[in-house]
């Protein structure tokens, strides 16, 4: 029978969300993934990828750490490459019915493979070193864990969460709607290291929490990123840096020239990204091959003493010049303190010219309206006033893109809204709870990039 044919025959897949079994292509990288599974009997599943499919094994008290002790481990019929995210729930009377939770994965290395013995090394977060399976007769196995480094390195049964989403089996099973959702962000073959590691404490937003924020912003954010050169800002250890260079290479993104400068292509090149602790977007004004600009950003960043009325009074004042100068708009949240006004712009060929054209209409307003806004970004110059940076538009320098969280307090989002909006949104309102919410409106910016001036 074909390897996974007795697996498809075994299940309903108009009553299991578990994925239909389809061979995969090999991978350079063999993965491995054990799921707890609480069905009529409470048991442990290893999964070895192996040619386009999961080898398996049921494990009816898991894995040990114990040197000498043995473990039996049942083989099964053959898993779907894709079943190393399933977590969820399989239905009542359906083959296997009961709760699935992913309790660790990684990578493994086969170190030696004969009639009736599979030696390996696992490359987990909680399952490490090496182990062997012995094959006594039929299916039966025995899983031993040999003596290296990782003997007696942990108690699995003292683990109850899932390595992944951080729930119990008891959560699974209460809000399987969720688990559905994170098993989306791992379509994308890209394995989340720390899942639960807290990015914002107040409200608590774990690493898991923003890859799937960006997960599901990736449909309007994706466009921005199209082949603009980036910048990140990373936090891997709870300080913040500026990052602009390629330091791992990923799929979905893509290196530029000498410099190391890159951009994603991709959803799974923004996943990467965030995976690798980037959870700040900043972009070029500019695309390629050609890097000419062509998107103008105005950051009106007021002084702590300027009211949110006057703020909200200079972004009106700047879009009125841009209307008389023929220049289509469009508003954006900063998810800080103040509004992004950007301008999608194409008649301009030069940099010089480009930042030249920035900074003259900033130079109007500080001369039409000197009390109220500046061009410098001296301290001095700006107290009491709104500093209209004009700066960014230069070549290499960058300005947070829309949808882009924002490494402040609290997880804020420079979100594009409409400018009916300006006098009910404030500019750190926007937190990524909120931005999901509005996918489900109309794009404030729709017809962005028709925009031809």
């Amino acid at each position: 029978m074909d390897n996974l044919r007795k697996y498809n025959t075994k299940r309903n897949f108009d009553k299991t969300k578990e994925p239909i079994g389809k061979r995969e292509v090999k991978h350079h990288k063999l993965r491995f993934v054990v799921q707890h599974h609480l069905a009529s009997h409470d048991h442990y599943d290893l999964r070895l990828e192996s040619n386009g499919v999961l080898k398996s094994w049921a494990i009816p008290k898991g894995p040990s750490y114990k040197i000498g002790e043995k473990r039996l481990a049942v083989m099964v019929e053959d898993h779907p490459y894709s079943y190393r995210n399933f977590e969820g729930i399989i239905p009542k009377g359906e083959y296997g019915g009961g709760t699935v939770m992913i309790f660790d994965e990684g990578y493994y290395e086969c170190l030696n493979y004969s009639n009736g013995m599979i030696k390996f090394r696992l490359f987990g977060s909680r399952l490490k070193g090496l182990w062997t399976l012995v094959k006594i007769k039929d299916n039966d196995w025995l899983l031993l864990k040999e003596n290296d480094e990782y003997a007696n390195y942990l108690d699995i049964s003292k683990i109850d969460k899932s390595i992944r989403s951080g729930r119990t089996m008891k959560e699974i099973f209460k809000n399987a709607t969720f688990i559905k959702e994170d098993n989306q962000t791992y379509v994308e073959t890209i394995l989340i290291t720390n899942p639960q590691k807290v990015i914002f404490s107040k409200p608590q937003v774990t690493k898991l929490d923003l890859v799937l924020y960006y997960q599901k912003v990736a449909k309007r954010m994706l466009p921005f990123l199209d082949k603009r050169l980036i910048s990140t800002i990373r936090c891997p250890n709870g300080k913040k840096f500026f990052k602009k260079h390629l330091e791992t290479k990923s799929a979905g993104i893509k290196k530029f020239k000498k410099e190391d400068y890159y951009y994603i292509e991709t959803i799974s090149g923004l996943i990467s990204e965030v995976q690798m602790n980037s959870y700040e977007f900043h972009l070029w004004g500019s695309r390629l091959p050609s890097n000419r600009p062509d998107m103008m950003v105005f950051d009106l960043d007021p002084d702590e003493t300027v009211s949110l009325k006057d703020l909200r009074t200079g972004v009106k004042d700047l879009k009125n010049i841009l209307d008389d100068l023929g220049l289509k708009s469009f508003l954006k949240t900063s998810g800080g303190k103040g509004y992004h006004v950007v301008v999608p712009i194409h008649s301009i060929k030069s940099w010089e010219d480009f930042k030249l054209f920035a900074k003259n209409i900033v130079k109007l307003m500080e001369m039409k309206w000197p009390s109220k806004y500046v061009s410098n970004m001296s301290k001095k110059k700006r107290r009491h006033k709104i500093f209209i940076d004009w700066v960014r538009n230069s070549y290499g320098s960058t300005s947070v893109a829309p949808y882009s969280v924002r490494l402040r307090d609290k997880p804020t989002v420079s979100m594009p809204i409409k400018w009916s909006e300006l006098d009910a949104v404030k500019p750190n309102e926007i937190d990524i709870t909120k931005a999901i919410l509005r996918l489900n409106r109309k794009d404030p910016w729709e017809g962005f990039f028709e925009v031809i001036q």
